[in-house]
């Protein structure tokens, strides 16, 4: 019996069980026609919404940075705190392993896509820290001429801390906040 879903949960449908397939069997290992039969669902069904495995994939990397990225919202009244408290309160880590996005992405064999998601995490962060600097800039808590490049240093500077597997997770927040209230000079 066919089943008929809207398209954006058919969509979602699609992404969500390629993940957990990936994770299963390697992205190498997998086909768009092994995600089509574990949903039930015929392979060009899949190909509709995503021209390629690639796609697929790209489009699941671009979803969870999107979903990353939102658990660093800013606070609807940030424009009444200061930079500096901001940053104090600011989660700096935000990935869980209960999803198969997480475990697909954190496995020694796929390093390659967890660097995709890095960077893809970094470049829509990097907006939103650009707002925020462009705001404290203008209340007269920092002076910095070039907003951006300190934005971008903020944002892909932590990469470092964060990959580093010799910290706990509050000690890489901890060095991550004093320096970012230390270069800023808060």
């Amino acid at each position: 019996m066919r089943i008929t879903k809207e398209p954006e949960e058919r969509k979602q449908e699609i992404l969500d069980t390629a993940m957990r397939i990936f994770y299963e069997k390697g992205y190498d290992k997998t086909s768009i026609a092994d995600i089509a039969k574990d949903i039930g669902v015929a392979q060009g069904l899949c190909y509709r919404y995503f021209p390629s495995k690639e796609a697929l994939f790209d489009s699941a990397i671009d979803q969870y940075a999107e979903e990353l990225v939102s658990r660093f919202s800013v606070p609807p009244d940030s424009d009444k705190l200061t930079l500096r408290e901001l940053i104090e309160t600011m989660p700096v880590m935000v990935e869980t392993e209960d999803n198969a996005y997480y475990k697909t992405l954190h496995v020694v064999e796929n390093k390659k896509f967890h660097d995709q998601l890095t960077l893809k995490v970094c470049e829509k962060l990097s907006k939103i820290v650009i707002k925020l600097l462009e705001q404290a800039k203008e209340k007269g808590e920092i002076s910095i001429d070039d907003v951006q490049t300190a934005a971008f240093f903020c944002v892909y500077g932590q990469i470092g801390i964060l990959l580093d597997r010799t910290y706990a997770a509050e000690e890489k927040e901890r060095r991550i906040r004093d320096f970012l209230i230390y270069v800023l000079r808060l």
